[in-house]
């Protein structure tokens, strides 16, 4: 998206100022509208310009979000809910002002299942103090998407990360929502069963909205038993091209590696960098398996072989939970490192998924072009999965070097449209990538104008996110 197209959309400054001093007298200092606070919930980290909300709210139940969406309705205000706001493309900017709804409060734990592998939480319950509260029961929740997101965000995002290859994205393991929708009546979208038949997938359809289609206030989740034992490690190859194969083959194999994450040269120059490590400075794979003591060490060795086979290696792995620790401390730090490579620049953050066995073609033709436009850009990426992720670093005081940036990110989309790949494995659409939905989906989006019309005619969840005006 250019940063001309991230302009403020039309205000209803009557419905606001109505509900602006409602939601004040309503909820004292739990309705805050000073400029700081706005901003905070405006923010992006991406070069997309803050728009702020003209008040944040931050309720604590599923019926305080209810009378708030209501008195937004009964004015016409867009409602924009909030989790830690990672907003990777502009989901939590205000473009037509509103109330952002901080989710911050809903954080409990409603009851956990332990012998149906569930939980019920709110939305506001981070990933991290979901894991820390299962500790004792010798269960965990998978998905990582780096960043301690808020598991209501995570939904609402269709989020995936370094897990997804073995236990799959949000998608694969909500099993259901409580949803107040654009109306403010409140819904929820399944019973706890593991499957069903029942009607229209409604979970499915508000996991990936963004908020556009309702507010999320409590959500259902799989839980996994902890592993017996895992094993991970780190992987060098003379090539991206090699290491994509060895990670194609290792798919193909069978073996249930439960993270499989590429690495490109420069982005592995920027890890050590910043975390002080002596990793080569080469293309990697960083990998973890799951399961029993002998089964980790056997997919340790399979993998160990491929690599060899490919000219890799060597694949130097451990069971050891610190040297683990280490490990993924440094892979998840990749964002930051990847910034520190020019502090003076400003980051861009965008991702695209292809399906695996067009992996490597698409980083081949991503570096190269990358080179050719004379960026600073690493590549990381969930390679299990087919979905990587470039941190494009940019002189926000050159135009010339803002305007090569967005030519690179819609080059970057079309490359992965054309190799029947999405323009966003994990981001989400937001504001930043709705000029190419169409050409991914094309009669699609008409589809999702009708269901986006059916249940907000008014407009006011999220407004200007996802589908074009």
């Amino acid at each position: 998206m250019a940063l001309k197209d991230a302009v403020a959309a039309a205000r209803n400054e009557e419905g606001i100022a109505v509900v602006v001093a409602a939601v004040k007298a309503r909820f004292g200092d739990r309705a805050q509208t000073g400029q700081t606070f706005r901003e905070q919930h405006g923010h992006t980290t991406t070069y997309l310009p803050t728009q702020a909300p003209d008040a944040v709210v931050w309720p604590e139940t599923t019926e305080e979000v209810s009378e708030i969406v209501k008195l937004c309705a009964a004015n016409r205000v867009p409602v924009v809910p909030f989790g830690v706001g990672s907003s990777l493309e502009g989901q939590v900017n205000a473009p037509a002002g509103g109330i952002c709804l901080d989710m911050a409060r809903m954080n409990k734990v409603i009851v956990i299942d332990a012998d149906d592998l569930d939980v019920t939480i709110q939305p506001g319950l981070t990933r991290e103090e979901l894991n820390v509260h299962l500790r004792d029961t010798g269960l965990f929740f998978p998905i990582d998407p780096g960043a301690n997101a808020t598991l209501g965000g995570m939904a609402a995002t269709r989020a995936s990360g370094t897990n997804a290859v073995r236990y799959g994205t949000m998608r694969d393991n909500v099993l259901a929502l409580e949803v107040v929708m654009p109306d403010g009546s409140i819904v929820k979208t399944a019973k706890r069963a593991k499957k069903s038949s029942t009607g229209y997938d409604l979970t499915r359809l508000m996991v990936g909205s963004e908020g556009t289609l309702g507010v999320i206030t409590a959500l259902t989740l799989k839980l996994y038993g902890i592993p017996q034992a895992i094993s991970g490690g780190i992987c060098t190859f003379p090539s991206l091209d090699a290491a994509c194969r060895a990670v194609i083959m290792t798919v193909q194999m069978g073996i249930p590696v439960a993270r499989i994450e590429i690495v490109n040269a420069l982005q592995m120059q920027a890890i050590n960098r910043y975390n002080k490590t002596d990793y080569p400075e080469q293309p990697c794979l960083f990998l973890e398996f799951h399961g029993s003591e002998t089964g980790v060490a056997e997919q340790a060795e399979l993998f160990g072989e491929i690599a060899s086979e490919l000219e890799g290696g060597p694949f130097s792995w451990t069971k050891v939970a610190e040297e683990r620790a280490k490990l993924w401390k440094a892979r998840h730090n990749a964002y930051h490192a990847a910034e520190a490579l020019a502090p003076e620049k400003k980051a861009l953050s965008t991702d695209a998924c292809v399906p695996i066995s067009r992996l490597a073609d698409c980083i081949a033709e991503t570096e190269q072009d990358i080179a050719d436009t004379g960026l600073i850009a690493p590549i990381v990426g969930h390679a299990g999965d087919g979905n990587f992720h470039t941190l494009v670093l940019i002189d926000m005081n050159d135009p010339d070097e803002i305007e090569r940036a967005e030519g690179f990110i819609e080059r970057l989309a079309r490359r992965a449209i054309a190799m029947d790949g999405t323009i966003t494995g994990e981001h989400g659409i937001g504001q930043g990538k709705m000029a190419y939905l169409r050409e991914e989906l094309g009669g699609a989006v008409d589809v999702m104008k009708a269901i986006k019309t059916a249940l907000d005619p008014l407009n006011i969840m999220n407004p200007g996110k996802i589908l074009p005006a």
